[in-house]
């Protein structure tokens, strides 16, 4: 198996540490520490070597931090992690803080009103949080002080680093090379008087070089740095005896090889202007640069946009793997089907039953994530991660949430579906339709260049909204090419202003939880294309979402009546579309089960 089903989360120790990490404080003259969940690279899944957050206070999600005081701790949480925090940390040692509704700013203020001194570890935050941070705290006595991360001081026994296999992305995947990508961007570089950009984000690495690797679990990357100069060479920092001779030839001698340890002592020499992003390199780069008397400009990582909108290559790629995605999710629903009613079934088993599927595929590498599978109230836990102890057996009822997705060498996939365990109720049916009214309107949505996120979000919410219901987390997050299941810089949410550009991929994630009941979570994968003309149109360019996702929705949770017109036609031809892509791959039994799970209403 790929997904480990051991609970790791550890809230009996978190008292005891939290313990030790305060007398690190005391000794260091400080009266709070912060541990975020990033590590060097900002990254979302981290090695076990950088699970400090988890480690001290037993919290496993993925976003989130702990501010350490003298006398208290708070653990800040976003929606998403709400149900499980509570049952992951210690409430007696640590305060579960809803986070961004309480910022740091105020927290700390209010905790510390006679001031005091913060450390935090410069090489694990950006240069804007910090900044961001110092301001709000003007006026109050509150000092933010750099600091040796004090958690590693007292973790005696944090595993080390992990090195997994790196190899070339070929062309025929990336659809383009290298030295292009590479020429391009050091293009942009020259054109803005700047002499070399730092690159500190894993997959921006492996975008710019066409590289791959298995550094960590799930996202296929390399954790190292980069320096890209006008030039278009890289000073790439990787242990040269990671590259084999293949490897080697497929980087070439314009991507220099040089060790980790060179790194520091590399931007210490470097001439400026040289780029940083302020958002994404850890603080302790800058500095250092500061300290060399570099000039630095501040903007973002290169990479970034030009990863994010992706080309024809790697959209037919990413069209490709999700077809193959959706042969294994209708053999998972149909195998579900015919257990009944009242299935002889745990979480565990459908996970299992999953990644076997999954497994079979041509071109899959991994799970994009661990799958999330929660049965009844399980469902109602965003993140949902099952585990031994969490296990549940599936019950007559239940509305049982799966949100999984594969990492294919030709493209990343993510896709969500809910599923009527028996004969739903009416609340859960109205429930589920309102959430497939916002999904069908994103995946309908037109809308002129230059929008965003945050401009587009409400389309999903507007059917729950007028039902006084809502959820707790983005519409969509942006998605690589084989590369981080989350990425950025696009994301539909209402924090987002980032415009849309042809060629973006997106999860389309609409959902409603009830705590201790169900939870209810519909998503497809879309790409932002350039919209036709209309006949009565103007002459404005706009956009709309091309669906890459196809599997079937659940007909037994949707109540027609709640649909107009419209949204029955958008359901009926996906579902028309997604039996005639879907069934000619599928078993003789799915291909039936398909014909009824896909037939018009």
């Amino acid at each position: 198996m790929l997904q480990s089903f051991e609970t790791t989360a550890s809230p009996e120790h978190g008292a005891r540490r939290l313990q030790d990490l305060r007398k690190q404080m005391a000794a260091a003259g400080l009266d709070g520490f912060l541990v975020p969940r990033a590590d060097a690279h900002q990254g979302e899944w981290v090695q076990p070597r950088d699970e400090r957050l988890a480690w001290l206070t037993g919290f496993t999600g993925s976003a989130g931090f702990c501010a350490a005081l003298r006398e208290s701790a708070g653990v800040f949480i976003d929606g998403r992690y709400r149900i499980q925090v509570k049952e992951q940390i210690d409430q007696a040692a640590f305060t579960p803080v809803p986070w961004p509704e309480t910022t740091l700013e105020s927290w700390l203020r209010q905790a510390l009103p006679n001031g005091g001194r913060i450390g935090f570890d410069p090489c694990l935050h950006v240069k804007r949080q910090i900044e961001q941070l110092r301001h709000a705290l003007t006026g109050s006595a509150i000092e933010l002080v750099e600091s040796e991360n004090l958690v590693d001081r007292i973790w005696n026994d944090q595993p080390g680093a992990t090195e997994g296999p790196i190899w070339a992305h070929p062309h025929t995947l990336s659809g383009e090379s290298s030295a292009d990508k590479r020429a391009r961007l050091a293009a942009e570089l020259r054109a803005a008087g700047q002499r070399a950009a730092v690159l500190t984000l894993p997959d921006s690495i492996a975008w710019l070089l066409n590289i791959r690797g298995a550094d960590i679990a799930r996202t296929p990357v390399v954790l190292a740095n980069a320096i890209l100069h006008d030039n278009s060479s890289v000073d790439f920092f990787i242990d040269p005896a990671r590259i084999d001779t293949d490897l080697g030839t497929h980087l070439g001698d314009a991507i220099r090889r040089l060790p980790p340890n060179d790194f520091a002592a590399t931007l210490d020499r470097l001439d400026g202007p040289v780029r940083v992003d302020e958002g994404s390199a850890p603080l302790w780069v800058t500095n250092r640069l500061v300290a060399a008397g570099c000039e630095i400009a501040f903007a973002p990582d290169p990479c970034i946009r030009p990863k994010a909108c992706k080309n024809a290559t790697e959209i037919a790629g990413s069209r490709k793997a999700h077809l193959r995605d959706g042969v294994a999710m209708a053999e998972l629903l149909a195998w579900l089907a015919a257990q009944g009613s009242a299935p002889d079934l745990t979480e565990i088993d459908v996970v299992k039953h999953l990644e076997s599927l999954r497994r079979q595929l041509p071109m899959f590498v991994d799970l994009s994530f661990e799958t999330i599978c929660g049965s009844g109230p399980n469902g109602a836990i965003t993140h949902y991660r099952v585990t031994h102890d969490s296990n549940r057996r599936i019950e007559t009822g239940d509305l049982l949430l799966i949100d999984s997705g594969g990492q294919y060498r030709d493209g990343t996939t993510d896709i969500t579906r809910t599923i009527a365990i028996g004969r739903p109720g009416q609340r859960q049916r109205t429930c589920f339709t309102r959430v497939l009214k916002g999904m069908i309107a994103i995946s309908q949505a037109r809308w002129p260049e230059g929008l965003a996120g945050r401009d587009l979000d409400g389309f999903a919410r507007m059917a729950l909204w007028r039902a006084g219901l809502d959820f707790d987390h983005g519409t969509g997050h942006g998605v690589g090419a084989f590369l981080a299941v989350h990425e950025g810089p696009q994301r539909l949410s209402r924090l987002s202003d980032v415009p849309f550009e042809a060629g973006m991929i997106l999860s389309n994630e609409p959902g409603y939880y009830r705590e201790g009941e169900f939870g209810i979570r519909i998503e497809n994968l879309c790409v932002v294309s350039a919209a036709p003309p209309l006949p009565d149109g103007d002459s404005r360019p706009m956009l709309q979402f091309e669906t890459l996702s196809y599997t079937p929705i659940d007909r037994a949770l949707i109540d027609p009546t709640l649909l107009d017109r419209d949204e029955l036609d958008w359901l009926n031809r996906y579902h028309a579309k997604t039996m005639a892509l879907i069934a000619p791959a599928c078993s003789a039994e799915t291909q039936d089960w398909l014909a009824r799970a896909c037939a018009p209403i």
